[in-house]
């Protein structure tokens, strides 16, 4: 440690110019045992009361696909049933917003008589929107929609489409009409005449709605992508909206994304796609681009694993240390910018996919000052701060990983990140442990968020270094501090 000590104190006089403070970061999640209790949660977490209630099959989704502008123009909760009879936690929900009408929407073979009557048993004032098949119950609910000449065309053999537009289609009670992928149905066509409709948002490729269906729509603007998951990134982007916060839900199915939605609107938030055990990198680039740091997360780990969320807008400077002239300790034919490099960029990769964005001060073999290094840190709004290097002493006989912290900013989170990453080093690493120690080194003494300085393990010490110059326990040092970070900010 003598050589940083030296180059600290030499340093440690110089002021630091610019600083930026963070915004703070948040993720809650909406979930449930069953889709019938996330319903009931989203209800919850949105409505203290509620005049009506929209009620729609918990397996048909063809149904549902255009009830979140009829929903929100309501002010209403979506709510799911079984198709016989309605299910106990629905019911229990509808007492509790203290309800006067539920809105059907579906026919007889997605929600009963005999559910229906149940529904009015309770006092309730009970409609139903139903149709012959799914294209003429989204005419139906479009008739109940204030006319504003614009529409959304979306694809109605399958739902993600549908359900990443829903959000901005309800704020702006644009109704949501369904096509098939080579002919636009005739009860479309007929919405589009009685509804005035003079422009038209099509959602999706042409896989979901082909050109010879755009060439029948009034002023179509297309928002497609290569999947549904890049269709919900290019709904944000070409529509420009609010990225405040954000809605998270499962893209291979409908449920949570459906009665999610309605609360999305509310919240004035978009709404994104995931698969359960990571982040689809479409979604990540969007988070990241636009800094999205606050998240509703719909359903539970099934259906969007905590491992793909660990990190959701979090924003993490990782700081290899040293490079290019710079080559840190060298020994046992190793250098050590060559090291926390490598290690810095594995870590970057996990954190990444935990929904992480991630700051690098370098990602190559190149030289920064270490007041350039802090600077970043400071101008880059970021959660933490998270420097990388391996140790030298001149006794080959010292061994173990370390952590260090400065009190002089952001001192207690500081001391909590170095305890965590250090657990976390000593358990995946096997080194020794020499624990968490204060110092004023410049990367961490002039950072004003939580920041810590890694020691990976002596690069002098045979026992550590070969570990060191191994990709297995490079990825392990990754590993550790990963972890470390998640639980940093997750206990």
């Amino acid at each position: 440690m003598l050589r940083k000590m030296i180059l600290t104190i030499f340093l440690g006089g110089i002021s630091l110019l610019f600083y930026m403070p963070q915004s703070e970061a948040a993720e809650s999640r909406i979930d449930g045992k069953n889709r019938f209790e996330v319903a009931v949660n989203v209800s919850k977490n949105g409505w203290s009361r509620s005049n009506t209630v929209i009620v729609t099959n918990y397996l048909a989704y063809a149904d549902a696909l255009s009830a979140s502008p009829l929903a929100y123009k309501k002010d209403a909760p979506i709510l799911l049933t079984q198709n016989n009879h309605i299910t106990p936690i629905t019911k229990n929900e509808i007492n509790r917003l203290n309800a006067k009408e539920a809105v059907i929407i579906g026919g007889t073979g997605s929600i009963s008589n005999h559910a229906e009557n149940e529904l009015k048993s309770m006092g309730l004032s009970v409609t139903r929107i139903d149709g012959k098949d799914r294209f003429v119950v989204a005419q139906n609910i479009a008739m109940q929609l204030s006319n504003k000449g614009k529409a959304v065309i979306a694809y109605g053999l399958n739902f993600p489409d549908a359900l990443a537009i829903a959000p901005f289609a309800a704020r702006n009670e644009y109704p949501i009409l369904l096509s098939s992928n080579d002919s636009l149905p005739s009860a479309t066509k007929n919405a589009l005449k009685d509804k005035n409709i003079t422009s038209t948002y099509i959602i999706g490729g042409e896989a979901s709605v082909s050109n010879s269906v755009k060439n029948q729509l009034p002023s179509p603007i297309r928002i497609g992508g290569a999947n549904r998951f890049e269709v919900a990134e290019n709904v944000i982007r070409q529509l420009n909206l609010t990225t405040q916060t954000a809605f998270l839900s499962s893209g291979l199915d409908f449920a949570d994304a459906l009665t999610g939605s309605v609360l999305a609107a509310k919240k004035n938030a978009p709404l994104l796609l995931t698969i359960p055990a990571r982040l689809p990198n479409e979604t990540k680039s969007i988070i990241q681009d636009k800094t999205i740091r606050t998240f509703t997360i719909l359903g539970g780990p099934a259906s969007v694993n905590n491992n793909s969320t660990a990190l959701l807008g979090k924003t993490i400077v990782l700081d290899p240390g040293h490079g290019d002239h710079d080559a840190g300790a060298s020994a046992n034919g190793l250098k050590e910018k060559d090291i926390v490099l490598d290690v810095g960029l594995r870590t970057r990769s996990k954190m990444i996919n935990a929904g992480a964005k991630i700051i690098m001060t370098r990602s190559d073999d190149t030289f920064l000052a270490l007041t350039a290094r802090s600077t970043i840190a400071n101008n880059s709004g970021a959660d933490s701060f998270i420097s990388i290097h391996s140790n030298a002493a001149e006794s080959p006989a010292a061994h173990g990983s370390e952590v260090y912290y400065d009190t002089t900013f952001s001192g207690p989170e500081s001391k909590r990140l170095a305890e965590e990453i250090q657990k976390e080093l000593v358990k995946r690493l096997g080194t020794s442990d020499r624990g968490e120690k204060e110092a004023n080194f410049h990367v961490i003494d002039k950072t004003r968020i939580p920041s810590i300085l890694v020691e990976l393990g002596f690069i002098t010490n045979p026992s550590d270094a070969s570990k060191l110059g191994s990709p297995t326990y490079r990825q392990k040092s990754a590993d550790a501090i990963y972890y470390g970070t998640v639980n940093f900010y997750t206990k």
